[in-house]
């Protein structure tokens, strides 16, 4: 989605009853969150403990409070794989892969603007150059619709 920005205001066709951003970062805006989302979602990272590990910085009590506002949002579900000792790993839902967009587009940014700050050589990448696989599955799928 490539929207041109100019000097005009860019106005949508329908008046908001609350502003779309506002609501979204709701849930996403919050500390961890989007880290969070980008281990379920892209690393497959599930379980609590390899999630922990993952977020040096991240508490155990803060990972539990998000984990519980992301399954109350209907992002992500817990799925039980073992019942003794309890074994819970944490997938995305339908709306939760919602978020992959969002954060590729982070990646994206990041790796275009701030590549002294990702890369060891400081070169700026694009996401086709970061994830080439992504592409070729793109065109077997088919454009977008």
């Amino acid at each position: 989605m490539k929207v041109e920005i100019g000097e005009k205001p860019l106005l949508p066709t329908v008046v908001f009853k609350s502003c779309p951003i506002r609501a979204s970062l709701g849930v996403l805006g919050k500390k961890w969150t989007l880290l969070i989302l980008r281990d379920i979602g892209l690393l497959k990272i599930g379980r609590f403990n390899e999630i922990l590990r993952s977020l040096p910085g991240l508490t155990p009590r803060v990972l539990i409070l998000r984990l519980k506002e992301l399954e109350g949002s209907g992002l992500i579900k817990p799925t039980v794989t073992q019942q003794k000792p309890k074994l819970v790993k944490w997938t995305l839902t339908e709306k939760g892969k919602d978020t992959i967009p969002i954060l590729m587009s982070f990646i994206s940014f990041g790796a275009t603007w701030y590549p002294e700050t990702v890369f060891d050589d400081g070169k700026a990448r694009t996401v086709e150059e970061l994830f080439p696989r992504r592409k070729r599955i793109e065109s077997l799928q088919g454009p977008p619709e």
